[in-house]
């Protein structure tokens, strides 16, 4: 799903226009990269949590020319489904199926 189709979603099923849809997607995204940007986790009931985690430094190769890198230290977002959406993924035929 795209940024774009989430906005579709919102304005069919609630109702909104699609401008006003389109800002409130804007603005929960805008909220999630601030606070993931502050270093607090961010947790949604049923859905899941977002938490920023540091990585160290280390040795990596490029994978064209073999040769030895070093990798800077840097922080990912990761995130961990509840156990709601596991039981939802898990449960639901779609993905057996393919397209």
């Amino acid at each position: 799903m795209t940024k774009t189709e989430l906005v579709e979603a919102i304005y069919e099923e609630l109702g909104f226009s699609k401008k006003m849809s389109a800002e409130i997607v804007e603005k929960v995204f805008e909220t999630l990269k601030e606070t993931l940007a502050r270093g607090e986790p961010v947790k949604i009931s049923s859905f899941g949590r977002f938490v920023v985690r540091g990585k160290r430094a280390r040795k990596g190769r490029n994978p064209h020319t073999g040769a030895e890198i070093l990798l800077e230290a840097r922080r990912v977002v990761t995130f961990r489904p509840s156990q709601t959406l596991k039981k939802l993924l898990n449960d639901a035929d779609v993905w057996r199926t393919g397209p």
